[in-house]
C-alpha cells in the first residue's frame, strides 16, 4: 500500500463510543471496554471499601465491585433513578460497575474529530479525561479508564474481589 493510501486509512480510523449521561455532560467510553450495560441492581456494601465504592453485586453469578463514577469524579451525588445504569467494563484484567445516570447510545467518532481534553471541563479534572470529540452540535467527553481506576486502586479492588 503506498503512503498515500496509508494516510487515507489512518484519516478514516474511526471509533465507537457507549456514550452515557452524569448530569448535563454527555460521556464516552471506548465501545471495546465495555462488558455490559445493565439496570440498577442490588448492591451489598463492602466494610473499609475506598469512598467511591458502593459495593459488589452478582452479575449473572460473578462477584463485581461497583463504583459511583460522581464520587470518583467528585461531582455532586444524586439519588438513583429508572434511568440509572451500571456500565461493566474491564481495567487492568478486573471486572467493574460503573454507576451512571443514564445510558443512551453507540456513536461513531472519527480520529480526527477528537481533541485533547482541557484541563477541567464540566467540574471533571483532566486526570481522568482521554479528550473531547466534537460531533455536529454535540461534545462527547471522552474517558479514560486507566486513570479512574489508578493500580493501587485496581489492587484495592482486586482484594475486594477476592
Amino acid at each position: 500500500m503506498s503512503k498515500e493510501k496509508n494516510a487515507k486509512v489512518s484519516q478514516n480510523t474511526e471509533h465507537q463510543f457507549i456514550v452515557f449521561n452524569l448530569g448535563d455532560e454527555e460521556y464516552g467510553v471506548e465501545i471495546l471496554q465495555v462488558q455490559t450495560i445493565e439496570r440498577m441492581l442490588d448492591i451489598t456494601r463492602v466494610p473499609h471499601a475506598p469512598d467511591f465504592v458502593e459495593g459488589v453485586t452478582n452479575l449473572r453469578g460473578m462477584v463485581v465491585p461497583i463504583i459511583d463514577l460522581r464520587k470518583r469524579l467528585n461531582l455532586p451525588e444524586i439519588e438513583a433513578t429508572d434511568e440509572t445504569r451500571i456500565i461493566t467494563v474491564k481495567i487492568e484484567e478486573v471486572m467493574v460497575g460503573m454507576i451512571v445516570d443514564s445510558a443512551s447510545d453507540v456513536v461513531k467518532v472519527p480520529e480526527d474529530a477528537i481533541e485533547p481534553a482541557p484541563s477541567i471541563i464540566g467540574g471533571v479534572e483532566s486526570t481522568y479525561l482521554d479528550g473531547v470529540a466534537k460531533m455536529d452540535d454535540r461534545l462527547l467527553i471522552l474517558l479514560k479508564l486507566s486513570e479512574v481506576l489508578n493500580k493501587d486502586e485496581v489492587n484495592q479492588i482486586k482484594k475486594i474481589n477476592a
